[in-house]
């Protein structure tokens, strides 16, 4: 269950950067082709082309994240046509050498697609890059040049924009962590027993639906064991409930101790507790609850000096085809008062058949 929830936040995250990547996608597209557009009306040959193949770009990248799901691939197709796009106007000034202007989006662009370590490092080279291209000595057709001043004053108005980002990237991260953590834990509160820590009954027929799904497609076997204290009442009675409180929580101890990886141990209430036993015939669910009984006879609690020794009953039920979850808790709640009649400590229906697990 735990899987299942970080699984499912994973996705969400992954689910809240693709639609941010669509939308830049987008928008890149429609500003770069309108720019294009402009810019042939204007006779600017090079620079039309090279706005119109960067519309083009984007509108991969979008169709990349849309048909084929390739989150990855679409946002290094972004990212780096973006710095390509910007080299070429650092390059050659665009119109009326405003074309450094547009690299201030670069920072925050990297920072989201990328993430923040890594999105530093990718602006650490693009600011390198830069760099070279303004303070370059060599000159070459179509090459803007710029005043020192300029020069200076747009790195550091960039460093500015990237520290912001970063800043503002690392505050989101922590608030999209803080959340997270959040909801986990009220998820986990929503599915366990305070007490114990086992799942609690919500959980639990939770999860026998989920494996009555599993067993009707796979043919496979399931069984519960209903587990009850004996004489659970004459423990707080005698010694008082926060004597019952620790018996719970230790028994609870034994019980996920005594079960196998896929089983699940639920408190179904008050001194009552379901063990959900996946791909287990009813023969198998006997071997396991007589271990289950065994281990709880030879434990002992320690309270104030006092040493207590308690016993279990345990009913059995295989969920059959004509079966619903109601009915078989029904069915394992009636042999439970069975093995209660018997005389306790004992697990009913008894199999004659040994079977190892």
């Amino acid at each position: 269950m735990l899987t299942f929830i970080k699984n499912e936040s994973k996705s969400n995250g992954e689910l809240q950067q693709a639609r941010v990547i669509s939308l830049f996608s987008l928008v890149g597209m429609s500003m770069t082709f309108v720019m294009g557009v402009i810019s042939l009306f204007n006779s600017n040959n090079v620079l039309t082309i090279t706005l119109f193949v960067s519309s083009i770009i984007y509108c991969l990248a979008y169709i990349v994240l849309k048909k084929y799901n390739k989150l990855n691939l679409s946002s290094f197709i972004i990212i780096y046509s973006l710095y390509i796009l910007m080299f070429y106007l650092v390059f050659t000034g665009g119109v009326e050498q405003t074309g450094p202007l547009w690299i201030f989006i670069v920072a925050p662009v990297s920072v989201y697609v990328l993430g923040l370590s890594y999105g530093l490092v990718n602006l650490l080279f693009f600011l390198s890059i830069i760099a070279i291209i303004m303070f370059s000595p060599i000159e070459m057709p179509q090459y803007a040049t710029y005043s020192t001043e300029f020069k200076v004053r747009l790195i550091l108005s960039f460093l500015t924009t990237t520290f912001l980002s970063a800043l503002y990237e690392y505050s989101r991260m922590l608030s999209y962590n803080s959340a997270l953590k959040l909801g986990k834990k009220y998820q986990q509160l929503a599915l366990s027993d305070p007490l114990t820590t086992l799942a609690n009954r919500r959980n639990a027929l939770t999860i026998l639906q989920q494996e009555k799904s599993r067993i009707s497609r796979n043919n496979e076997p399931l069984s519960v064991l209903l587990c009850d204290l004996d004489h659970f009442k004459m423990v707080n009675d005698k010694y008082g409930h926060n004597c019952g409180d620790m018996v719970l929580t230790e028994l609870s101890q034994v019980f996920k101790q005594s079960v196998r990886q896929q089983d699940c141990v639920a408190r179904w209430g008050g001194e009552e507790f379901l063990f959900i036993l996946p791909q287990t015939s009813a023969e198998q669910a006997s071997v396991i609850a007589e271990k289950i009984r065994t281990n709880v006879h030879h434990h002992k609690v320690y309270f104030l000096k006092h040493e207590i020794s308690l016993t279990i009953s345990i009913g059995i039920s295989q969920l059959t085809d004509d079966q619903n979850i109601d009915e078989l808790i029904n069915n394992a709640d009636r042999y439970l008062y069975q093995a209660k009649k018997n005389g306790r400590n004992q697990v009913y229906p008894q199999q004659t058949t040994s079977i190892d697990l």
